[in-house]
């Protein structure tokens, strides 16, 4: 009796696809298509994601118990610390050195740069300003802008300035203008 009501339904599919022509054709191989991508790629990562969201609930209720004893910086102590993450100024020819090499990994060119030290009374910081004309694609000299961002950790971006010979070509100048911040005590 099963196979028989089997055998039935099997016949009005296939009438039903055959009524639907090829671009109705089409459209239930791409509902299929769809639903077998939603069985096997969607919902194994719908059962990753509330695992996770369980996890972060629970690192948020233990987070509170965490950070009671801890104590907290005055101002002198919080300040010390903000020095102390920064880089001490004998280290500035390995920061300058890792601007060339992220050029160098950017694909931009890197012509003559100027640096200049400047240094302000009663502060423990040193910054080097830095001029670098650079050559090279617009994706190249964004790579290099977010690599030298974030492989130096006390860099600031001060100034861009991007201009392109003629509309037709690829290559931009640039002139970025750099600070490097360097505890200096």
């Amino acid at each position: 009796m099963a196979r028989i009501a089997l055998g039935n339904w099997l016949v009005r599919a296939r009438w039903q696809i055959a009524c639907l022509g090829t671009v109705g054709r089409a459209g239930a191989g791409l509902l299929m298509l769809a639903l077998v991508f939603f069985i096997a790629a969607v919902m194994p990562r719908k059962q990753a994601l509330e695992a996770l969201e369980n996890k972060v609930e629970t690192m948020q209720q233990v987070q509170p118990d965490a950070a009671v004893g801890q104590t907290r910086l005055n101002n002198n102590q919080a300040l010390q610390v903000f020095y102390d993450f920064l880089p001490r100024n004998d280290s500035s020819p390995y920061w300058i050195s890792e601007l060339d090499r992220i050029a160098k990994e950017s694909g931009v060119e890197l012509n003559s740069s100027d640096y200049r030290l400047m240094m302000e009374k009663d502060s423990k910081l040193t910054r080097y300003e830095i001029q670098l004309p650079l050559r090279g694609t617009y994706p190249h000299i964004r790579a290099f802008i977010a690599g030298a961002l974030q492989s130096v950790p006390s860099l600031a971006l001060a100034d861009v300035v991007i201009r392109r010979e003629s509309t037709l070509s690829s290559r931009l100048d640039a002139r970025l203008t750099l600070h490097l911040y360097l505890n200096d005590y």
